[in-house]
This record gives C-alpha cells, structure tokens and sequence, in this order.
C-alpha cells in the first residue's frame, strides 16, 4: 500500500462526506485514536472481506442515532426504533462505501456485508484478535459519536 495513504484520515474524509452531502451536517473530527471511551446505544456495523478483513461501525448515543435518523429521512424522531437501526446502519454502509473506494485507489480490493445494528446501555464491540483498531471521534450538533475500524490487512 503506499505510504501516503493514511486510512485515519481517509475515514474522517469520508464521515465528513456523507453527512455533508445526506444530512447536511458539518461535522468536527478530532484527533484519530487507537484506543478511546465510547458512549453507545446504538452500534451499526459493516463487516469488510478482501484486502482487509473486519469490520466498520458508528458507535452513537440515542440522542445522535435519532438526530441521525431525523435528518436522514426529514422528520422529528424521539426513540430508537427500526428506522433508526436502518438509518444509521445505512449511514455505516455509505462511510464503508467511501472507504471501498479509499482502499480502490491504492489498488486493493474490499467487498462489504449488510449492515448490521445492536441496541443496548452497556454493550463492548469486540473483533478480530490482533486486529488493528483505529476510532474517529466526531462532533454534530445531537453529540459525540465514532466511526471506529477494525481491520487486518490480507494483503
């Protein structure tokens, strides 16, 4: 892969894309992390296969998963329910998407599943054993939330 790439930064990218262009959001990143809190009632996530093998999921509160879902459909939503668990799990599926093509333009093919969501107040995520972990934290008006990827590369 070549070194300028920097998956880090291509998912803060792409996040920021899709909520710029589906919600009309402007969203604030901070810095990439390894290992950081996550507070979480909703998880959706994406399972990836080729190059890479794992995961992609947006961890979010109830109260940035139903602001999520009220922006992406155009109406007020109070509680998570099916259209949220659909919502943000085709949220996940379009960052996924716009990493599919990160990852296309150094030549390395990813192949995604259907999203998946999980509901719940104390819940932990857990993936792949030596698995490289990288979350972006993300700032929108409704909150904090994280995009976090799980991957190893098999390549």
């Amino acid at each position: 892969m070549e070194s300028s790439f920097n998956i880090g930064e291509e998912i803060v990218k792409g996040t920021k894309d899709v909520f710029s262009t589906m919600l009309m959001v402007e969203l604030e990143s901070e810095t990439v992390c390894k290992s950081c809190p996550i507070e979480s009632n909703l998880t959706s996530m994406i399972g990836l296969g080729g190059g890479i093998r794992g995961m992609l999921a947006i961890h979010c509160p109830a109260s940035v998963a139903t602001a999520i879902t009220g922006g992406f459909l155009g109406m007020n939503v109070e509680e998570i329910n099916e259209d949220v668990k659909d919502a943000v799990g085709e949220i996940a599926n379009m960052i996924a998407g716009n990493l599919k093509v990160s990852y296309a333009s150094v030549d390395m093919k990813i192949e995604l599943a259907i999203p998946t969501s999980i509901i719940g107040d104390s819940f932990v995520v857990t993936g792949i054993a030596d698995a490289s972990r990288i979350i972006a934290p993300f700032t929108m008006p409704a909150g904090k939330f994280w995009v976090e990827l799980m991957y190893v590369n098999n390549t």
